[in-house]
């Protein structure tokens, strides 16, 4: 039985409504317009064959942000997840967390360490990514959430270390 205290939510993240439709927008109309260029004047079938798979990829990546910026991110005392369920990373796999200007962190976002490898290589574009031992948060979420829950994870992380 869980304790009520570690399934509390301390803070949540997700992609505002702006930069949603901002985003799923642009990449939909580049697919479309790649398509209709690879139609209307292709220079060689060899460009007009790679004119559809580029667009047939810029409208796959649309879905995909599409389906992953519905989700909202979720950190409790023990796991940080999405709202599908996915246990992003433990708390107590955590290391650090980076926020710097220069560090390879999403926009708006963070990147945390982890001490081992948790799952497999995932990309939910617009919201986060996992590769190896580093997590990714951010992307089309606004700077307050990520920045009050990378604080939240720094807290964290603090008292932890003092015990």
């Amino acid at each position: 039985m869980h304790d009520a205290n570690e399934t509390e939510v301390l803070a949540t993240v997700q992609a505002s409504a702006g930069r949603r439709l901002m985003g799923i927008g642009l990449l939909a109309f580049l697919g479309v317009l790649v398509i209709y260029v690879a139609f209307t004047s292709p220079p060689s079938v060899g460009w007009q064959v790679f004119l559809i798979a580029l667009g047939v990829i810029a409208l796959a990546v649309a879905d995909a942000m599409r389906r992953s910026t519905a989700h909202v991110l979720e950190l409790t005392r023990t796991e940080l997840r999405d709202s599908g369920g996915v246990v992003i990373a433990k708390v107590d796999n955590m290391v650090g967390i980076d926020r710097g200007t220069f560090a390879f962190k999403p926009s708006n976002g963070f990147l945390l360490q982890l001490h081992e490898v948790n799952g497999a290589r995932t990309w939910r574009p617009g919201l986060w990514w996992r590769v190896g031992r580093r997590v990714g948060v951010g992307g089309m979420t606004p700077g307050r959430q990520t920045k009050y829950m990378a604080e939240m994870i720094a807290v964290m992380l603090a008292d932890r270390a003092e015990t």
